[in-house]
């Protein structure tokens, strides 16, 4: 009996979580994570979503962000455990392990890409570019690399917008209080920045479903 309760309960930890989509996850995360420290945080640009708020929240009341991030991305994954169910949940622990991981091997090795802080058009282009497919490549797999993704896929689902839609919508908005205490200049970039990788991630998830219509298509084609 215990064997069989612990088979059990290995099969749903498990479930969902096959070879594939955690080598899936781990190449999306590897691309996210190193767009991000080789250029955003090279460059200061400046993020949306969860951690443009954090920023925020430790400008206006001078929280800690080791204290508020938590609090944010906690929020954020208990809304879309209640709209996108424990799988969403269990997928994203892993996805957001392997960005936290990943996080933590580029800061083993120096800046991989040359800095650019003075040209700052390109480094929004260019971070967008990685954050975009990475994140994307994630989110396919049903799963988020942050609080922000799990915020935008819920609002996503209850209002039935486009993803990109839905992160843009909270990309812009955190980043429209942010002109309390940032030049708009420094915004203009993120707004480029997140523009870009809101596309990106939408493309990126949606082009496994069109690839399987195509192929359904095809199969009617041929039965017709």
């Amino acid at each position: 009996m215990p064997e069989k309760r612990l088979t059990k309960l290995t099969h749903k930890l498990t479930d969902g979580l096959s070879l594939k989509r955690v080598v899936f996850i781990l190449i999306g995360a590897m691309i996210c994570t190193f767009g991000i420290h080789n250029i955003h945080q090279q460059s200061g640009i400046t993020e949306g979503g969860v951690i443009g708020m954090m920023l925020l929240t430790e400008n206006w009341l001078g929280l800690s962000p080791a204290l508020i991030t938590p609090i944010l991305d906690i929020s954020c994954y208990l809304l879309a455990f209640k709209y996108l169910g424990g799988r969403f949940i269990k997928i994203s622990v892993v996805s957001t392990l392997s960005v936290s991981l990943f996080y933590k091997i580029w800061e083993l090795f120096p800046p991989m890409l040359p800095d650019l802080s003075d040209f700052p058009l390109a480094a929004a282009v260019g971070g967008g570019i990685f954050v975009g497919i990475g994140v994307g490549i994630i989110v396919r797999q049903g799963g988020s690399s942050g609080g922000d993704d799990a915020l935008a896929l819920t609002i996503s689902h209850v209002t039935h917008w486009r993803l990109s839609r839905a992160y843009l919508f909270t990309d812009l908005t955190v980043l429209g209080l942010s002109l309390t205490y940032i030049p708009l200049k420094k915004i203009i970039f993120s707004v480029i920045t997140v523009t870009i990788s809101s596309y990106l991630i939408d493309h990126v998830q949606n082009f496994v479903f069109d690839k399987k219509r195509s192929s359904a298509c095809k199969k009617e084609n041929m039965v017709s």
